[in-house]
């Protein structure tokens, strides 16, 4: 059986037996997760100060223990000195790991990461029989230098320049770059230069401790910054700087490709670092709630704190439905394309570039929600949460950056969609036939049949089918209005993918509910809460999106449509809903 493609989730209808959750880990998963999460509660926990000191030597510290359980090199091949797991399993690592603060979630996220997987996608063999070793045991750290001054988003457009040496042994670098995590302690620096006048930026990576000359990669200051504030974040300066010509990474003018597919990982990556953070904020806001006492009763009695457990038990729940379907669909479509005779090297490009649509959903949808559920832990401890003596307020600077970091949630957001349509126009994916047949749809007399919804979340599954026409229904006209020109249209592709990410977020979650839990679980409960939610949201985007480009009769015709795809047959009681899940999780104490 051939595997989902990439984007796909929005004209099919997707089986509750076809999507991977959470509860479905192995033995082998469990423990992992288990050994994680035991040894941030005991090595990173109590030290949770020394973090917002800015204690980079300790960071340092706990990134090679990490190097030494092997926790550095889950997705390094094991005849590199990895561990050679699957993709699933990277993500539960990063996960876990990364919950308790952003300072060690971002050296961790970059060493696995950015700094270590360019290597194992596009090094050639003796590239990474050289630098995979030390990367996948901690022996030496991983920095990634893309970013530069005035190349930010646009990271193409970076000045710094490569050129070849006269005898044609080196290249020359000279540039400078920014924001570069684990710069202060890292010893292998994957960087981006252009060669002479070339159109585009090339791959490189180098050992710091190997340089001819020490003096020609320097550093910058630590940077001063709101959170994360024990990574490592420095500028990073090439003065005249020789990298043999054997360290060029993949092809000459192929680092934007480079570039792109490590932020793709990471970019998943990136909503697996949220959900540990998001869990361990509301377990702080639930036991804050239950022990603090206003007016003689505990304040986890009052209905407007219920209600915000409730949405960021809700939020948890959605969270790890969307990044654990996704990271099982990049296992399938890896473990298909070995089968299918590519390395692992070029199946796990190939694997992840088909889900970047994905991927930059999860990114914007986790790293808002996270921030949210922030902000609320806050508002929970009251003025205490203010106070850095509880751990609210680094939690809320740290989750600031994952709105920034792997392309800004605004660029993801129109990343998504752009790339559905540009699949979409390569013929890759076929959005213009179901788009067509929706118009039809909108011409033609609706049925006034009740249909049967005694079947568990038969309802919530006929409105996600619904909430896709609503998507293909107001990018399908858009497309045709704009055709070329609709990548100029950027409000209306915000619109757009606030669509999209509502529909496969709350697809996920309907899907893991109906799998694996009853009709009368807080789980189901949560799944129900959350589409219903998602359905208020996608009104909103998709009303704004029809007014600003359709007239008339069209505009007449596709707002009805709207109205008639987000309709309820039963309307859900949202504020039952919201009891069930917040009684849950006060009685139990903990997510």
């Amino acid at each position: 059986m051939a595997t989902l493609k990439g984007g796909e989730f929005l004209i099919k209808q997707i089986p509750a037996n076809e999507i991977f959750s959470i509860e479905e880990l192995n033995e082998e998963q469990k423990m992992l997760r288990d050994s994680a999460k035991e040894f941030i509660d005991r090595e990173v926990v109590p030290q949770r100060e020394r973090f917002e000191k800015k204690d980079y030597a300790f960071t340092e510290e706990i990134m090679r223990k990490l190097g030494e359980m092997g926790m550095l090199g889950i997705a390094v091949p094991e005849e590199y000195g990895g561990l050679g797991m699957g993709f699933v399993t990277t993500m539960l690592a990063c996960d876990y790991l990364s919950g308790t603060t952003g300072s060690l979630a971002t050296a961790y996220g970059a060493h696995t990461g950015i700094g270590t997987l360019p290597i194992v996608l596009y090094g050639t063999e003796e590239q990474k029989k050289k630098y995979l070793p030390d990367l996948a045991t901690g022996t030496k750290f991983g920095a990634y230098c893309l970013t530069e001054p005035d190349a930010g988003s646009d990271a193409n457009s970076g000045k710094t320049k490569a050129k070849l040496s006269e005898d044609g042994k080196h290249y020359i670098i000279n540039g400078q770059k920014m924001w570069i995590s684990n710069a202060g302690f890292a010893d292998t620096f994957t960087l981006f230069a252009k060669i002479d006048d070339d159109k585009n930026i090339t791959g490189f990576v180098i050992n710091r401790s190997e340089l001819e000359n020490p003096e020609s990669l320097t550093f910058g200051e630590e940077e001063h910054k709101l959170g994360i504030r024990a990574s490592s974040t420095r500028q990073v300066f090439f003065n005249d700087m020789k990298i043999p010509v054997e360290n060029l990474l993949g092809e000459r003018n192929n680092g934007f490709k480079i570039a792109l597919n490590a932020l793709n990982v990471g970019r998943i990556k990136l909503a697996a670092a949220c959900l540990d953070a998001q869990r361990r904020i509301l377990n702080h806001s639930i036991q804050y709630s239950n022990e603090r006492k206003q007016f003689g009763v505990s304040i986890a009695t009052f209905g407007a704190i219920r209600k915000k457990l409730a949405e960021m038990a809700t939020g948890v729940f959605v969270s790890e439905a969307g990044s654990y379907r996704a990271a099982k669909n990049v296992q399938d479509k890896i473990d298909e394309l070995v089968a299918a005779g590519l390395s692992h090297q070029e199946a796990e490009l190939k694997g992840v570039e088909e889900f970047a649509v994905e991927c930059s959903i999860l990114k914007v949808f986790v790293s808002d929600l996270a921030q949210h559920t922030a902000d609320e832990g806050i508002q929970v401890y009251g003025g205490m949460g203010f106070s850095e003596d509880t751990p609210m307020e680094a939690a809320w600077r740290d989750s600031r950056i994952s709105r920034i970091y792997e392309g800004t949630n605004e660029i993801n957001r129109l990343l998504a969609v752009g790339m559905l349509i540009k699949r979409a126009m390569k013929g890759e994916l076929d959005l213009l036939s179901p788009a067509m047949a929706i118009s039809k749809e909108l011409m033609g007399i609706p049925s006034f049949e009740v249909p049967d919804y005694s079947e568990f979340m038969s309802e919530e599954k006929a409105i996600i089918a619904n909430l896709k026409k609503v998507f293909l229904m107001v990018s399908g006209a858009a497309l045709q209005k704009y055709m070329m020109d609709i990548e100029k249209q950027q409000h209306l592709l915000l619109n757009a993918s606030e669509i999209l990410n509502q529909i496969y977020m709350a697809e996920s979650a309907v899907l893991r509910a109906e799998k694996h839990f009853s009709p009368e679980s807080v789980e189901a409960a949560m799944a129900q809460l959350n589409l219903y939610k998602a359905v208020e949201k996608i009104i909103t985007a998709a009303k704004e999106g029809i007014v600003s480009f359709a007239e008339g009769d069209e505009q007449r015709m596709m707002l009805s449509g709207l109205r008639r795809f987000t309709k309820y047959t039963n309307h859900p009681n949202v504020v039952a809903l919201t009891e069930k899940v917040a009684a849950h999780y006060i009685e139990k104490g903990a997510y």
